[in-house]
């Protein structure tokens, strides 16, 4: 038996539901906000990752997948959605009419180990925002995020909020950090000593707790600030009062890849962080673009899955309408015409397709969740009159073959 591959999980029809409903409450948040969805494809030039990510990060280093194509080319599956959409933006021009919203829902790909909410093949949605440099754009770019995790149902959610600065006044912070770093290398994990040179920024975003607990007393990026950027993180931070997000200032919050400017966030619950994102002015830049203010946000859906069952969100399934059952084997034919002008006119409908008894065919009916069952035999066709009956209480009406869905609208409008 050949078996799914390490870090991948099947979506199952049980499931199925769960997933609609979170790409549902992602396709109307996105209405809301004039978003238009885009597509990327699932595999790009590992340069493309290389200049984005930052070779430095653990995604380029140890998590990427990639592959030389029958070309000679090096390819890599994306392991995010950022570089694609902006590679995307800059080569398809679209950036005529200011601002651009974009949003996805797609696949990326890392090999790590896999753990609870995090697999090698997961799913994202995110948004990348392209256009402006002011702080109200943050500030619409995270209302978005705020209100598609309440759409989802999360409640007493709360915005953790920092600011990393410019490339300049970033610079002067990474040699204070990197000092700090030195005078504590011989107590941090091999991954930290690797940053604490590289890009000692990162070092701050480490999971391990024995880093965490150093790091708080590291030096807060707040006190470096140049003026711009200090008067741009006030002014998000008033936005975000104005339009009524509770938030935190985190000094010591930074994101996990080399391309952020600025304004970074995450939101959480009283949990991890179920959402994350932040500016990136550089990055068009960067990908052989002109200078395009830019800022986004991603989540794994897995990961908001596995929080909302946690959280006890229910997610309405699907319920069938009508299942039409035959008592015999003339009343076939009738069955599938009843079902197919049922659908024709909106009610979704079934009817059996395996040749069981009509004892069988109502415990698939009821197991499925139909609310009714229309029961067709030799006398109902000889009359076309038809019994339908309610499964929740067994209430039995009479429907009439020629005009099957007046009569079914009717006894729908009376639910």
């Amino acid at each position: 038996m050949i078996n799914v591959p390490k870090g991948t999980k099947d979506m199952l029809p049980a499931d199925s539901c769960k997933w609609q409903a979170v790409e549902a409450a992602a396709h109307k948040t996105a209405r809301l906000y004039n978003a238009k969805q885009i597509r990327t494809p699932v595999f790009e030039s590992a340069d493309l990752f290389l200049r984005s990510v930052g070779e430095s990060s653990d995604i380029v280093n140890e998590e990427m997948y990639v592959f030389e194509d029958k070309g000679g080319r090096k390819m890599a599956l994306r392991p995010e959605g950022t570089a694609g959409v902006v590679r995307s933006f800059i080569e398809n021009n679209l950036g005529e009419t200011l601002p651009v919203k974009t949003y996805y829902i797609e696949s990326v790909y890392r090999y790590e180990q896999p753990q609870a909410g995090r697999y090698r093949e997961h799913f994202q949605f995110g948004s990348e925002y392209f256009g402006s440099d002011k702080p109200e754009f943050d500030v619409e770019l995270i209302s978005m995020a705020y209100d598609f995790l309440r759409e989802i149902g999360f409640e007493n959610l709360t915005l953790k909020i920092n600011s990393i600065g410019c490339p300049t006044c970033r610079a002067e912070y990474n040699k204070a950090l990197r000092a700090f770093l030195r005078d504590n290398i011989n107590a941090l994990c091999g991954d930290c000593r690797r940053r604490a040179e590289v890009n000692p920024l990162r070092a701050l975003d480490c999971k391990v707790p024995a880093c965490r607990k150093i790091y708080e007393k590291a030096p807060n990026i707040s006190d470096y600030l140049c003026e711009e950027c200090k008067a741009h993180h006030a002014a998000v931070i008033d936005g975000l009062t104005r339009v009524g997000i509770k938030h935190e200032v985190d000094c010591k919050l930074v994101r996990g890849l080399d391309y952020y400017t600025r304004t970074v966030f995450e939101i959480n619950d009283g949990g991890p962080a179920l959402v994350g994102g932040g500016r990136y002015d550089g990055l068009c830049e960067g990908l052989g673009g002109k200078p395009m203010p830019c800022v986004g946000f991603g989540c794994g859906i897995e990961r908001l899955l596995a929080a909302a069952d946690a959280r006890g969100i229910n997610f309405e399934s699907h319920k069938p309408v009508v299942f039409v059952a035959a008592q015999c084997e003339r009343a076939c034919g009738e069955c599938s015409r009843i079902v197919r002008v049922l659908r024709n006119a909106g009610v979704s409908a079934e009817c059996d397709l395996m040749g069981k008894s009509l004892k069988a065919q109502f415990k698939y009916a009821d197991r499925q969740g139909f609310k009714y069952v229309i029961t067709l035999g030799e006398s109902e066709l000889d009359s076309g009159v038809y019994c339908i009956k309610r499964m929740a209480d067994g209430k039995t009406q009479e429907i009439h073959a020629d005009s099957i869905c007046v009569d079914m609208g009717r006894i729908l409008w009376q639910e």
